[in-house]
C-alpha cells in the first residue's frame, strides 16, 4: 500500500499531524502499536491521569476515617480516571477515523529501508510505502537492573500502578526524581505510608537549595520518609532490600514503584535499514526542523528530545507543520523559553535559570523573593507552605527566571513565560492588575522587594 505521509505512533505531534496532512489533500496511514494508546502517553498513562489522582488525593486528605474508608475512596479515584482516560482516547481515535484520508492500523512498525515500513498484526504482516514518514513512538518506563523485580506482582512502573484499585498500605519509590516526588505527594494525601530511595546524597541536585529544602520539608511534613544516597539492591516477594553507607536495610509488606526515567521507544523500529542515526543518549538526531538523517523522514516528540512533556510534542508538531506544509520559518531554534511543573501539593514549577545556574555561568542577577505565606490566595487554600523566586537581569530589568513553590504555580509560571518571551521588564509583572484573590497576584509582590 502506497501512502503520501506514513505516521508510527499516535502521540499527540502525530495524531495533530495527521489530521493536518490529511485535509491537505495527502492519503495518510497512521500506525499505533496498541488500541489502548490512542491519543498518546498523555491522555492514557501520563499527565492526565496521574492529574486526575492527584485532584483526589488533595480531596482524600479532607476526607477523616481509617485506611479502609481512604482505600475505597481511592478504589472510586481509580474508576474515574479510567473513565476520563477511556473518553478521551475514544474522542481522539474517532477524531481521525472521521476523516477520509487516514487508514488507522493497529501494529508494530519496522522499517525496511527509507520509504518502508512493514506493520505486524494480531493477524499478518503488510508492507506500506511512504513518501514522508514521521516516527512519534514516545517513551517507555525505564526498569534498573535491580534483582527480583521481573514478574514481581508488587512491582510497579508510574503507568501500571497508577490502574492498580486498591490503595497501597505502603508505597516504596525508587527514585526521587520529579516524577518520584510527584507520586510520593499523591499516595501519601490518599493515606499511603510512603518511603522514597534516592540515589543521590544532595535532594533534587538540580534546583537552589533553599527551594530544594523546602519541597522537602514540606513532603517530610506529609508523613513522606525520604532516604538519600541510597540504592535498591534486590526484591524478595514484598520486601524491598536497599544499601546506604555500606549497611543494608529493608522494607518489609510494600508496593514498590521504579520512578526511573523513561527511555525513547525505537527499539524495534530499525532505524538503521532507513538510514536514521541515534545521539549518545539515545534520542534520534534531528535538525533544526526535526529531520532525522534521512531526507524523508522526520522525527517529533520524546524520541526526539530529553524534554518529555507533552507540550514540547505539540510544539514540534508546530516545527515538522511549517517544514513539510507551509515552508515556515519556525524551528528549533526560534523555541523560547519551556516552563515545567511538578504536581506535588503544593506544586512547583519553574521557567529560566535558578541561582545555582546563574552562579555556574557568571550571570549577575538581582534576587526577588516572598513566602507563599505572604499570599491572600494561599491564606484562603489553607496551604500557606512554599517560596517564590525570580531573578532579574540588574542591566536590562529583562527577567533571567522564576522559581514558584505554592499553590497554582502551574498556572502562573505561563505568566511568567509569556514576560520572558515579550522581553518585557519585570516591572510589567509587578505592576499589572490582577483579579483578587488569585495566586497570580502575588507577581505584584514578587517583583516589588
Amino acid at each position: 500500500m502506497k501512502y503520501n505521509s506514513i505516521i508510527i505512533g499516535f502521540g499527540k505531534g502525530g495524531k495533530t499531524l495527521v489530521a493536518d496532512l490529511a485535509k491537505s489533500g495527502e492519503k495518510v496511514a497512521l500506525i499505533e502499536k496498541s488500541a489502548k494508546m490512542y491519543g498518546g502517553t498523555c491522555i492514557n498513562v501520563g499527565c492526565l491521569p496521574s492529574k486526575s489522582l492527584v485532584k483526589n488525593a488533595e480531596l482524600a486528605v479532607l476526607k477523616d476515617g481509617d485506611f479502609n474508608i481512604k482505600a475505597d475512596f481511592y478504589k472510586k479515584a481509580v474508576e474515574e480516571k479510567n473513565n476520563m482516560t477511556a473518553m478521551l482516547r475514544k474522542k481522539n481515535f474517532d477524531k481521525l477515523d472521521s476523516l477520509e484520508n487516514i487508514d488507522i492500523i493497529n501494529g508494530e512498525a519496522a522499517f525496511i529501508d527509507q520509504h518502508t515500513v512493514c506493520v505486524s498484526t494480531d493477524d499478518n504482516e503488510e508492507r506500506l510505502e511512504g513518501e514522508k514518514i514521521f516516527i512519534n513512538t514516545g517513551a517507555y518506563p525505564f526498569i534498573p537492573p535491580i534483582d527480583g523485580i521481573e514478574g514481581n506482582p508488587n512491582v510497579f512502573t508510574s503507568e501500571s500502578l497508577m490502574d492498580l484499585e486498591d490503595l497501597p498500605r505502603r508505597l516504596t519509590i525508587v527514585g526521587g526524581g520529579y516524577m518520584g516526588l510527584e507520586f510520593a505527594s499523591m499516595y501519601a494525601s490518599f493515606g499511603s505510608e510512603v518511603t522514597v530511595i534516592d540515589s543521590s546524597e544532595e535532594f533534587l541536585k538540580r534546583e537552589d537549595t533553599d527551594i530544594a529544602e523546602t519541597i522537602r520539608e514540606i513532603l517530610e511534613n506529609k508523613g513522606i520518609k525520604i532516604i538519600s544516597g541510597a540504592r535498591a539492591k534486590n526484591v524478595e516477594a514484598d520486601t524491598l532490600y536497599y544499601e546506604k553507607e555500606d549497611d543494608r536495610f529493608s522494607i518489609e509488606q510494600t508496593k514498590i514503584l521504579l520512578a526511573t526515567g523513561r527511555r525513547p521507544n525505537i527499539e524495534t523500529l530499525n532505524l538503521e535499514k532507513a538510514n536514521v542515526e541515534v545521539t549518545d543518549r539515545g534520542l534520534i538526531k534531528v535538525d533544526k526542523h526535526y529531520k532525522t538523517t534521512a531526507d524523508n523522514i522526520w522525527a517529533m516528540g520524546d524520541v526526539a528530545s530529553s524534554l518529555q512533556f507533552t507540550y514540547i510534542s505539540l510544539d514540534d508538531y508546530r516545527i515538522v507543520r511549517f517544514a513539510v506544509l507551509e515552508k515556515g520559518e519556525y524551528n528549533l531554534e526560534k523555541r523560547k523559553n519551556v516552563p515545567y511543573s511538578v504536581f506535588t501539593t503544593p506544586s512547583f514549577s519553574r521557567v529560566g535559570i535558578n541561582e545555582k545556574e546563574a552562579k555556574e555561568q557568571g550571570i549577575e542577577y538581582k534576587l526577588f523573593k516572598i513566602q507563599a505565606a505572604a499570599i491572600p490566595k494561599a491564606r484562603v487554600l489553607d496551604s500557606p507552605e512554599g517560596i517564590l523566586k525570580a531573578l532579574v537581569d540588574p542591566s536590562t530589568g529583562k527577567i533571567l527566571g522564576a522559581m514558584l513553590l505554592c499553590e497554582e504555580s502551574y498556572e502562573m509560571i505561563n505568566t511568567v513565560k509569556l514576560a520572558m518571551d515579550l522581553e518585557a521588564e519585570y516591572t510589567v509583572l509587578r505592576d499589572n492588575i490582577y483579579t483578587h484573590p488569585t495566586m497570580t497576584e502575588a507577581l505584584n509582590d514578587l517583583f516589588k522587594n
